[in-house]
């Protein structure tokens, strides 16, 4: 049995345990291998503006992911018109199927000033593309994370909702409830364990995104990978980035804490 594991172990251990545990002491060390806290003093005084700049952008992004899962989940399984859902449904897996960096280079070309999306409302009238500004920013970002993540987080929500019980759906629905009353009130309820999971998963994976603050903003403030990167890449200064590593570690252990917490509290529930 051991033998069959090894590889396997051997694997994460070389890919993963050990470059995660490097990445950890190197954070507390200087470049003369001596303990120290000067590269958490450097990420503090350089970068706080973009750490609380990460955690604005990923909590906002992830608060829409939930709110447009939910709302997509719940059309889904409430919606009187099947070919609206069976459309819906074609329509809003698309951007699991496509990494980040592509994403991000699509939301270049659509968010630009004159890209595809206000070149759209200047041809219907809505605006003036010459006066218009694009979104290729901060609102960017935002936009390519909630884009892309939307469509795992509503899948594993809507296949939850599916899997209710729909007699007390019906029950709601004869007493005269309307369709976002029983979502609120009755659907979103049950499945709360399976959208705090889907949003969790979020979360941690735009924690680490690279490509999209980079491509579909580039100034300053930025997200903490852009600044990893940056010193790496400039300076070589593995501490200061790995200072930055281990915040990223702590803000999603936050996360993980919270989820556990609450998995606990229901007992195990999801």
């Amino acid at each position: 049995m051991l033998l069959l594991v090894a590889p396997a172990l051997v694997m994460v251990l070389a890919l993963f345990v050990y470059p995660l545990g490097y990445s950890l002491v190197s954070a507390f060390t200087s470049r003369n291998g001596e303990p120290t806290l000067d590269n958490f003093v450097k990420t503090f005084d350089l970068y706080t503006t973009d750490i609380v700049f990460t955690l604005v952008i990923v909590a906002v992004s992830t608060v829409l992911i939930g709110l447009s899962a939910a709302a997509i989940g719940g059309y889904l399984v409430l919606s009187a018109h099947p070919a609206a859902g069976m459309l819906l449904k074609w329509l809003y897996r698309w951007p699991l199927f496509i990494p980040f960096i592509v994403a991000a280079q699509c939301m270049r070309t659509f968010l630009a000033k004159n890209g595809l999306m206000n070149n759209a409302f200047d041809s219907l009238g809505i605006i003036d593309v010459q006066n218009a500004s694009g979104l290729l920013d901060w609102r960017g970002i935002i936009v390519t994370f909630v884009w892309k993540q939307t469509p795992f987080v509503a899948l594993l929500v809507a296949g939850a909702m599916a899997a209710l019980d729909r007699a007390m759906i019906e029950a709601a629905r004869n007493l005269g409830a309307s369709r976002p009353r029983i979502l609120v009130e009755i659907v979103l309820p049950q499945v709360t364990g399976t959208l705090v999971v889907g949003l969790i998963l979020s979360f941690v994976t735009m924690l680490s995104v690279l490509s999209v603050p980079i491509m579909v903003s580039g100034g300053a403030p930025t997200m903490m990978t852009v600044d990893m990167a940056f010193r790496i890449n400039s300076y070589s200064d593995y501490g200061t980035a790995n200072a930055l590593g281990f915040i990223s570690y702590a803000i999603t252990g936050i996360a993980a804490w919270i989820y556990l917490r609450r998995s606990v509290a229901s007992g195990g529930k999801l």
